[in-house]
């Protein structure tokens, strides 16, 4: 893939993109006790083209029919995506109460831009085990998230990804981009932000790697093979002790793509998720990517068949990077994942 990552390596190096988080996180937080419970937000002012593919058998999800490209609406205003399983769906009450109020939605009444109603698609992860089970997001954390939804915005063990555990380790929010080079879509930039939370491995038990630099190669992360001792050490922590897991997700375009054409983007993200995750779309799993596009930039439509869209080669090759996306993103929610209620985080296991 002819491409280099984008200035922040970031979802909202899509222009037109933000995200917000909110989280409550008690210090001293274990399985069953004190605050770990957050969500993530991304913002799409003025709308994005939208679609969703749900792989997992377990999924946790809101409004998720209305992305079905043969359906009437063909933009969202925000995405959430949330702990807390399906009580966390609570959250997009919130989101939608702030684009409400700052008049973003779908418009109702030409001589009224307050009555709208907000486009606001939602999917959850099972993290209820950590922390307090009673403590999940609520409207309010949604409310917040919206408010505090910007270009810049942290990673690891915040938002979304408070509670989340990825296999035996800490799980957490990661984000990539790559900006197309030369040949179709040249120019364009593609980006994803991950929240890991699966009941599958992300690494290597042979060399401690995660299983998603296998397309990058470790040096790109700056990572190198484990020591014997820390390989020991990683293997021998016990596996997930639950049937609900999950990884969400979106990845997003400034290309402009239609519905159909997003659609296809969310499902080759997919691959992403399977080379960095083993096994992924499991029955204990709720897989589901977002996917989004602003249509900013500009693409030149080459020749093409005319049962072929015109389009084409520019939605392979943003296909194709959605997927390097994905796989970069959960790399680097494991990399950035902090120990939250006694779960080991990566960089504790193997440090660099």
């Amino acid at each position: 893939m002819n491409a280099q990552a984008g200035p922040r390596n970031s979802l909202t190096d899509v222009t037109g993109l933000l995200v917000g988080q909110h989280h409550a996180l008690d210090p001293d937080a274990t399985l069953g006790s004190g605050a770990a419970a957050g969500c993530t937000v991304v913002r799409a002012p003025g709308g994005a083209t939208a679609a969703v593919d749900v792989r997992g058998g377990g999924p946790g999800t809101r409004e998720t029919d209305l992305l079905d490209p043969g359906n009437t609406v063909r933009q969202v205003n925000s995405i959430l995506l949330t702990g807390g399983s399906a009580y966390g769906l609570a959250a997009a009450d919130g989101v939608m109460r702030w684009l409400e109020e700052h008049h973003e939605g779908v418009p109702m009444d030409p001589a009224d831009p307050s009555r709208v109603v907000p486009i606001v698609p939602a999917a959850v992860i099972f993290d209820l085990p950590v922390g307090d089970w009673g403590i999940r997001p609520t409207a309010d954390f949604g409310f917040l998230a919206a408010e505090a939804a910007a270009v810049d915005f942290e990673r690891g063990s915040v938002g979304a990804g408070v509670g989340a555990r990825a296999g035996s380790i800490k799980g957490g929010v990661g984000t990539a981009s790559v900006v197309l080079g030369a040949g179709p879509g040249a120019g364009v930039t593609v980006s994803a932000l991950i929240v890991a939370n699966p009941v599958g491995s992300v690494f290597d038990p042979r060399t401690g790697l995660p299983w998603g630099v296998g397309t990058d190669g470790p040096e790109h992360f700056g990572l190198h093979p484990a020591a014997p001792d820390q390989l020991a050490a990683a293997n021998a922590l016990p596996v997930k002790g639950t049937v609900l897991n999950t990884t969400i997700g979106v990845v997003a375009t400034d290309a402009p793509l239609d519905p159909a054409g997003c659609q296809r983007m969310a499902a080759t993200a997919h691959d992403g998720l399977a080379r960095a995750i083993r096994p992924a779309h499991s029955p204990l799993d709720g897989d589901t990517l977002f996917a989004l596009a602003t249509g900013t930039a500009r693409t030149t439509a080459l020749p093409m068949p005319a049962a072929f869209p015109s389009d084409l080669l520019v939605l392979d090759a943003v296909c194709t990077a959605a997927a390097v996306c994905v796989e970069r993103a959960i790399v680097d929610a494991i990399l950035c994942a902090r120990s939250v209620a006694g779960i080991p985080a990566y960089s504790d296991l193997f440090p660099r």
